[in-house]
């Protein structure tokens, strides 16, 4: 159902509580943070940061979820207009499989929090609750539903994400990455178990992990700023 103006801004505000909440202690710079690609068989971990004003109105900003790929896309051009600061950490593959991904997902949120310029006083994070000294950290279940600076920072990751992915189909277009993004989909399984794993399968998830292959290249997490490094573009090579 469309809401009209009045509803659309009534939602966003609701969106805006546990922002508010911080505010009225005298913070003044609040991230939120949140990732995409946990459970995908394939492919990087991508975790956005994301600091906007507090008079930031993005009208239609919601878990990135519930939105199409098209308004994902115009809601990405929207936060890098308005946004203080945008923080992108790409984790690679093998820290996934080294670190195993709840730890690899911890500490890539770590490592956004320190990259975000300026820092954030408070961090809302979606589930997590990653240390960084000098931040205040708040885990929320569900946050990028609740929080308009989680839900920029879905987003974010979920954009960066799928465009890697799709880039990934063309190098690899037996896999199909551009319609499952990497999840493990009935046709992603069986094309796994028809063709093997490709070098950007994950070898810590099954049924990867039962084919016993060499582990992945070691790579490095990549941190960027999208608002700063506008022609970065990710090396899938």
């Amino acid at each position: 159902m469309k809401l009209t103006p009045e509803q659309e801004k009534e939602r966003y505000l609701a969106m805006t509580e546990y922002e508010e909440k911080y505010y009225a202690k005298g913070n003044e710079l609040i991230a939120g943070v949140d990732e995409a690609g946990r459970g995908p068989l394939a492919g990087p971990l991508v975790i956005g940061g994301v600091i906007l004003p507090r008079d930031a109105f993005i009208p239609g900003l919601n878990d990135s979820k519930k939105l199409t790929e098209k308004k994902r896309e115009a809601l990405y051009e929207e936060i890098l207009k308005v946004a203080v600061a945008v923080s992108v950490n790409i984790v690679s593959v093998s820290n996934i499989d080294t670190m195993n991904i709840y730890n690899a997902t911890r500490a890539g949120m770590a490592e956004v929090l320190k990259h975000l310029t300026p820092k954030p006083q408070v961090a809302l994070v979606d589930a997590m609750e990653p240390f960084v000294e000098g931040v205040e950290t708040v885990p929320i279940i569900k946050g990028d539903a609740l929080s308009v600076s989680i839900a920029a920072a879905s987003v974010i990751a979920k954009v960066t994400r799928d465009r890697i992915m799709v880039r990934l189909d063309a190098l690899y277009p037996e896999y199909g990455f551009a319609g499952h993004k990497g999840y493990g989909s009935a046709k992603h399984m069986a094309i796994v178990k028809e063709k093997g794993a490709c070098i950007w399968h994950r070898r810590s998830f099954e049924p990867v992990k039962s084919m016993a292959l060499p582990p992945v290249e070691k790579k490095d997490n990549i941190l960027y700023s999208p608002l700063l490094d506008k022609e970065f573009e990710y090396n899938i090579n």
